[in-house]
C-alpha cells in the first residue's frame, strides 16, 4: 500500500477508534460537571427541510424524557457542494419523510400545531442567510439541517436520534429509563414466509466506495433469500468519480456514522483502504464478470469488507486477488475480467436508470415496480415492498401520499 493510502488508513482507524471516542466522551462529561452538570443538546432546524420538520415534532418528548437543555438554532439549507442533486433530494425527502412519519406516528405534512415555536425552546421559524445558526453549525463541523449535536458528536434526524438517546441514558440523564426510546430504530423483521409465494425482482444499486453499501450488502442478501427474491446488482461508479463533490465535513460525518451503524449491526468497520479511482474501477470490472458467473453477491460483499474493514488495497494485484479468492474467484478470472472494459457501459446504464427513478445516491433499492428507496436504513421499507410483491399477508408498497 502506498504512503498516501497508509496515512489515510491510519487516519480512518483513529477517526473510528472506540478508545478515542470514549476518551472524548469522558472529557466532555468532566467539563459538563465542572460547569454545573447541565447537559446541553443543540438542534439545528432548517424550516424548509422535511427531515427537520419531522425531528422538530420530537423535541417536546425528548425534553420531557431527558434531563437536558435543548437549544434550537435556525439554519439555512446546505451549500450546493454538500447537496449534489438538490431537485432530486427535495422530491425524495418529501416522499421519504411521509413514510418515516407513518412509521413513528408523526404528522405529515406537519400541521401548524407542530411548528417549531410550539417546542420547548422558542426560536423564529425561519433562518436568514448566513444566520448565527449556520455559523455555529459550521464551527461544530456539520452541514445539514435536522441535526442534533451533543458534546462532540452529531446525530442526523429521527434516524439517528436513538443513538443520542442511548448516549443520554448511558450518562444517567433519562428521567424514566424503563420507558421506550422516543425514536426507536427501524429495522427489518423477516417473519416466517408462507410457501408458494411468487419471486419478485430486487434491484440493488451499489458503489464500491460507499460505506453504507457495505453495511447494506449482507442484509440485502438475507432479505432476498428470505423472500425468495431475484437479486440484481446494479453497480455504479462512486459519486466523486461521477463528478459529484463530497465535502470534507460530509466525508468525516459519514465515516463516523457508518462506524456506529456497523457496531449496531455487529459488523467490523474502520480499517479503511479508500478504493476511490483505480481500485473501484478494478473492483467493478471483476464484479461485472462475477455477476455473469453467479458470484456477484459474494464478490461484492468481500470487496466492501476488504476496503472498509480489512484495510486491503484493491488497487494492487495481490489485494484484488485476495478479495476475489474469498468469493471463489481465482487469479486467472481476475486477470481476464480486468482486460474487459464492457463494465463501463453497464455502470453508465445503471446510473441513468437510477436517475430515472428519482435517485442519485447509493445504496438504493427497487422491488418490481414499487417506488425506489434510498439508504441502508430504509431496508424496512424494502421488506414491506417484498412482502407486497410476494403476496405475503403483511403490507403493501410504500408510495407517496396524494399531493406530495
Amino acid at each position: 500500500m502506498g504512503l498516501k493510502a497508509t496515512i489515510g488508513s491510519a487516519f480512518a482507524r483513529a477517526l473510528t477508534s472506540d478508545a478515542l471516542r470514549d476518551a472524548r466522551r469522558r472529557r466532555a462529561e468532566r467539563k459538563r460537571f465542572r460547569q454545573g452538570g447541565m447537559a446541553r443538546v443543540h438542534f439545528f432546524h432548517d424550516p424548509d427541510d422535511p427531515y427537520s420538520q419531522l425531528a422538530a415534532q420530537l423535541l417536546q418528548p425528548l425534553a420531557a424524557r431527558y434531563r437536558i437543555t435543548l437549544d434550537t438554532h435556525p439554519v439555512t439549507a446546505p451549500a450546493d457542494a454538500a447537496v449534489p442533486d438538490r431537485p432530486r433530494l427535495r422530491d425524495w425527502a418529501r416522499r421519504d419523510a411521509a413514510q418515516r412519519a407513518a412509521r413513528l406516528g408523526l404528522a405529515w405534512p406537519p400541521s401548524p400545531s407542530h411548528a417549531l415555536n410550539h417546542t420547548p425552546t422558542h426560536a423564529p421559524n425561519h433562518a436568514s442567510a448566513a444566520s448565527p445558526g449556520d455559523a455555529l453549525r459550521a464551527r461544530l463541523g456539520h452541514y445539514l439541517g435536522g441535526t442534533f449535536f451533543f458534546e462532540g458528536e452529531w446525530y442526523w434526524g429521527v434516524d439517528r436520534l436513538h443513538f443520542l438517546e442511548e448516549r443520554l441514558r448511558a450518562a444517567g440523564l433519562c428521567r424514566a429509563p424503563g420507558e421506550p426510546l422516543v425514536a426507536p430504530v427501524a429495522e427489518v423483521a423477516c417473519p416466517p414466509v408462507p410457501a408458494g409465494l411468487r419471486h419478485p425482482d430486487l434491484h440493488f444499486f451499489l458503489s464500491f466506495r460507499s460505506p453504507y453499501t457495505y453495511l447494506a450488502v449482507p442484509r440485502v442478501r438475507r432479505l432476498a433469500a428470505h423472500y425468495g427474491a431475484r437479486l440484481h446488482l446494479r453497480f455504479v461508479l462512486p459519486m466523486v468519480m461521477r463528478g459529484l463533490p463530497v465535502p470534507r465535513n460530509k466525508r468525516l460525518y459519514i465515516v463516523r456514522d457508518a462506524k456506529r451503524e456497523a457496531d449496531r449491526l455487529g459488523m467490523r468497520f474502520g480499517n479503511i483502504a479508500d478504493p476511490v479511482g483505480r481500485p473501484a474501477e478494478r473492483g467493478l470490472a471483476v464484479l461485472h464478470r462475477a455477476i455473469a458467473a453467479g458470484k456477484g453477491e459474494p464478490f461484492a460483499e468481500s470487496f466492501l469488507q476488504g476496503v472498509f474493514a480489512d484495510g486491503i488495497d484493491a488497487g494492487s494485484r495481490r489485494g484484488l486477488q485476495q478479495i476475489a479468492a474469498r468469493a471463489g474467484l481465482d487469479a486467472a478470472f481476475v486477470m481476464s475480467a480486468l482486460a474487459d472494459e464492457s463494465w463501463r457501459a453497464v455502470a453508465e446504464a445503471n446510473r441513468h436508470e437510477l436517475l430515472s427513478l428519482g435517485l442519485w445516491g447509493v445504496p438504493s433499492f427497487r422491488v418490481d415496480d414499487c417506488p425506489a428507496q434510498w439508504g441502508q436504513d430504509r431496508l424496512w421499507v424494502v421488506e414491506r415492498d417484498l412482502q407486497a410483491a410476494t403476496g405475503h399477508p403483511a403490507d403493501h408498497c410504500v408510495t407517496s401520499p396524494a399531493g406530495d
